[in-house]
């Protein structure tokens, strides 16, 4: 296992990976250690549901199937919208980065659906942790979300450090009815995005893309300091 500095620095969402198995038992140890993570006044909102196997495929079946037959999105958490601005740009800069490591061009459509749908397909990897909160605390306001999102870094960087990739896709719960249904996820939690999971595949261009980062001095102010 890697240093904490290492894993942080090193790690980049995987979009491609083998189609080796991960033991449960190395899923059930990374999460061990997502689930150390803060949060507000040790209410630990979080839960997540792991599927792989037959289960994942009438996920992604389902998605699919949805989604090709122009059945809007349908998420649990309020949608993002589009994007403006610096944000607008920056969105569109990891998406050329991507597109031009795996040779799609700008007039490709089909090339750019079929990227689409490997969203939906949670990237074709062997596992998909399925993320949920406790319905419970919505009326708490976004506090909880902001919880499971600490315990879903987590995830990603003791996945990482074990060799694992992952990436972070809220397109695999778009159609949250599916997921609902074939992860038995009860009434009472609030499903809020997925986690891409498996050994990476190497070979598959896309796992090269490491979007740029904003410098200290543009996201840190510092006061009171000599």
């Amino acid at each position: 296992m890697m240093q904490l500095d290492q894993a942080m620095l090193d790690r980049r969402s995987i979009r491609g990976f083998t189609d080796e198995p991960v033991a449960r038992e190395v899923l059930e140890e990374i999460i061990s250690l997502a689930i150390r993570a803060p949060s507000s006044m040790n209410t630990q909102p979080w839960h997540m549901h792991v599927l792989t196997g037959d289960v994942l495929e009438k996920v992604r079946a389902g998605n699919t199937e949805r989604m090709l037959g122009g059945v809007p999105p349908s998420r649990e958490i309020p949608a993002h919208g589009k994007y403006e601005g610096i944000h607008r740009d920056r969105q569109v800069e990891i998406a050329k980065q991507l597109f031009a490591a795996m040779g799609i061009e700008r007039h490709d459509a089909e090339a750019r659906q079929d990227w689409v749908m490997r969203g939906f397909r949670q990237f074709d990897a062997p596992v998909s942790v399925v993320v949920t909160y406790d319905r419970a605390l919505d009326e708490h306001g976004p506090v909880a979300i902001f919880d499971a999102g600490a315990a879903v870094y987590g995830l990603v960087l003791a996945a990482w450090s074990r060799g694992l990739g992952a990436v972070i896709n809220g397109q695999g719960i778009m159609q949250s009815p599916v997921v609902r249904e074939h992860a038995e996820i009860p009434e009472d939690e609030v499903i809020l995005t997925c986690v891409a999971l498996g050994w990476p595949d190497h070979g598959f261009e896309a796992n090269a893309v490491r979007s740029l980062r904003r410098e200290v001095s543009e996201v840190a102010t510092f006061q009171g300091f000599e």
